[in-house]
C-alpha cells in the first residue's frame, strides 16, 4: 500500500508541477522564438501553426526527474539497477530529443537530425541499456506459459531489446501529428499498465513512474489539446516511446506474452500507421521518411473529422485495445484474445477501404 500510495502522490505531483513548468516554459519560449516549423508539402491547415513553441516536452520531463530526484532523496526509491537505467533513459533520450528540436529551430527547418543518425543513436542507447540490464541480473528468457515454453534467448535478447526500444519510439514518434494524440495515447498506456500492475500485485518503481508520468502527460495536454499552444517535439515524443519501452521491460523483467501484447495493442494504432507507411512509401518508390498526408489520423481528417474529433477517435479505439489487454490478463484470456480479433479486424477493414496502404485514388485514376 506504501507503494501505491507513492504512485497517486506522484500522479498528483506530476499534473501540477506540469501545469506550473507550463506556465512558465510556454511564454519564455515564445520570448526565445522557439517556434515549429511546417512542411508546407503537409497542409494548408497546418501551416496555422507555424511558429507554435516547441520542445514542450520539457513541460513532462523536467517535473519527472524532479519528483524522482526528491522520492530518492526521502530515501523513497532505492539506488538499484532499474534506476540506473532509467536516469540512463531520461539523460540519452532526452539530449537526443533535444538535439533534433534544437537543429530544427535553428535552422528554421522541420528537418533536424537524419533518420540514419538517429537510429544509429537509438540503436547505441539501446546496447548500453541492455548491457547495464545484463550486468544488474535482468532475465534474457522468452516465457510463454501457454505453449509451455520457457528458453534464454542469450544474446538474442539484445535484438528484442533493440526492437522494443526503436520500434517503440519512433510508432510513439510518428503519431505525434495532430494536437493530444501523442500525449494522450501515451496517458492510456500509463494508465492501464498501473492498473494491471496493481491487480497483479507488480507495484514497484517502473509503476511508479508510470504514475507520474501520467500525471504529467495529462497536465501537458491541457495545453497541448486542440488548439495546442505548445508541442512537445521529438524531446516529448521520443521520451515518451523510450518510458513506455523501459517500463514495459522493467515492468514484466522476462520477454512473457504480456510484455509483447500489452504495448503492442496499446499502441496499435501508431505501430499499425508506421509499418504502412513504410510499405505505402516503398510502393512508391520514396524513401520512409517522406512526409505525406496518409497517415490514419489524415484519413478521419478527410472523411469530415474535426481535429479534435479525430484524437477522441483514436483515444477510443488505444482505450478500447487497453481495456482488451485488461480482460485478456486479468479476467479470461480467451475472452480477450475474441475482443482482440474483433478490433483488429475493424482497423484492417479501415486500413483497406482507406489510402493509409494504398493509394485508392490512383487507382481509380
Amino acid at each position: 500500500m506504501l507503494i501505491l500510495a507513492k504512485s497517486v502522490l506522484g500522479l498528483m505531483l506530476g499534473f501540477v508541477l506540469s501545469l506550473v513548468a507550463a506556465v512558465i516554459l510556454i511564454p519564455l519560449l515564445k520570448k526565445l522564438h522557439v517556434g515549429q516549423s511546417v512542411s508546407k508539402l503537409i497542409n494548408e491547415r497546418h501551416l496555422k501553426k507555424d511558429g507554435t513553441p516547441t520542445i514542450g516536452g520539457l513541460i513532462f520531463i523536467i517535473p519527472t526527474i524532479l519528483i524522482m530526484l526528491i522520492l530518492y532523496l526521502r530515501g523513497s526509491i532505492e539506488f538499484n539497477s532499474n534506476l540506473i537505467i532509467l536516469i540512463f533513459v531520461f539523460l540519452a533520450y532526452g539530449a537526443l530529443g533535444f538535439i533534433d528540436d534544437f537543429l530544427k529551430v535553428k535552422y528554421h527547418n522541420n528537418d533536424g537530425l537524419s533518420i540514419g543518425v538517429k537510429f544509429l543513436l537509438q540503436t547505441a542507447i539501446a546496447v548500453v541499456f541492455y548491457i547495464i540490464y545484463r550486468n544488474n541480473g535482468g532475465d534474457s528468457n522468452l516465457v510463454i506459459s501457454s505453449l509451455g515454453i520457457n528458453v534464454s534467448l542469450g544474446w538474442a535478447f539484445g535484438l528484442f531489446i533493440l526492437l522494443v526500444l526503436v520500434g517503440t519510439t519512433n510508432a510513439v514518434n510518428i503519431s505525434d501529428g495532430l494536437d493530444g494524440l501523442a500525449g494522450g495515447i501515451s496517458s492510456i498506456f500509463f494508465l492501464t499498465i498501473g492498473i494491471i500492475a496493481f491487480f497483479q500485485g507488480r507495484i514497484g518503481l517502473s509503476v511508479v513512474i508510470a504514475f507520474i508520468m501520467l500525471g504529467s502527460t495529462l497536465g501537458f495536454l491541457v495545453h497541448n489539446f486542440h488548439p495546442a499552444k505548445i508541442f512537445m517535439g521529438d524531446s516529448g515524443s521520443m521520451f515518451l516511446g523510450f518510458i513506455i519501452a523501459v517500463i514495459t521491460l522493467l515492468g514484466f523483467k522476462t520477454i512473457i506474452t504480456s510484455s509483447i501484447i500489452i504495448p503492442l495493442c496499446i499502441l496499435i494504432v501508431p505501430i499499425l500507421d508506421t509499418i504502412c507507411a513504410i510499405i505505402r512509401r516503398k510502393l512508391k518508390g520514396e524513401s520512409i521518411g517522406t512526409p505525406d498526408k496518409s497517415h490514419f489520423h489524415h484519413q478521419l481528417l478527410r472523411r469530415n473529422c474535426s481535429v479534435s474529433t479525430a484524437v477522441l477517435i483514436i483515444y477510443l479505439i488505444t482505450a478500447l485495445f487497453s481495456s482488451a489487454s485488461i480482460i485478456w490478463l486479468l479476467v479470461d484470456n480467451e475472452i480477450g484474445y475474441i475482443i482482440y480479433g474483433i478490433l483488429m479486424l475493424g482497423l484492417m477493414i479501415f486500413v483497406f477501404r482507406t489510402d493509409i496502404l494504398f493509394d485508392h485514388k490512383k487507382d481509380r485514376k
